[in-house]
């Protein structure tokens, strides 16, 4: 535990250069506003759906245009392909969002100040042992996460793309999944060099 004390004698300049630390703190908020926003496509996507679902052709062309499906003859209707498409789409909107928590929480308490979370009920399980490195991993399998449903949606709609997308789409997926591992792996290797580092 920090000796309050030290605190009181802290140089003036490494007192300042520690301060400017909470300079990140417009970054979080802003952060949080983009969070809104995800949050209000979610359920302007839900809406359209569920109008659909009900036989709206209005809500049906609105998420045929948000979903970027395309179709030789004019859709009226929802079939299996677009419900898919648009359940991936909401799936991606909540495992961004959960990215962005991550990294908002995460990185606050990593970076900024402690948020003194200890024995409350709905402290993240994983915010308990949160480190710049943890942070690392955790983002690298989110990111994977979102380039799988990304993959997967272009597969399902393969039809409207070039198959130099889907190629390229597949190589850069994998490029993800090995630099996670990549990250993983070191991570391993310093914790195993440094047992108390974390």
């Amino acid at each position: 535990m920090t000796d309050p004390r030290s605190r009181a004698t802290m140089r003036p300049l490494p007192r300042f250069i520690f301060a400017s630390r909470w300079l990140q703190l417009p970054l979080y908020i802003g952060l949080i506003a983009a969070q809104g926003v995800y949050v209000f496509h979610f359920w302007v996507e839900l809406v359209h759906l569920l109008e659909a679902a009900f036989g709206s052709e209005a809500a049906v062309q609105a998420l045929v245009r948000s979903i970027g499906y395309k179709s030789d003859v004019v859709v009226s209707q929802l079939n299996e392909t677009i419900i898919m498409l648009v359940v991936l789409a909401l799936i991606d909107v909540v495992m961004i969002s959960n990215l962005l928590i991550m990294v908002i929480v995460g990185g606050y308490e990593t970076f900024v100040s402690r948020m003194d979370l200890d024995g409350h009920p709905d402290q993240p399980e994983w915010l308990s042992h949160v480190n710049a490195s943890v942070l690392k991993v955790k983002l690298a399998t989110a990111i994977i996460g979102i380039s799988s449903i990304h993959l997967l949606k272009t597969f399902i709609n393969a039809a409207n793309y070039d198959e130099k997308v889907l190629m390229w789409q597949t190589i850069i997926h994998v490029a993800f999944l090995f630099s996670a591992i990549a990250i993983a792996y070191t991570d391993k290797l310093l914790s195993a060099a440094h047992p108390n580092g974390h």
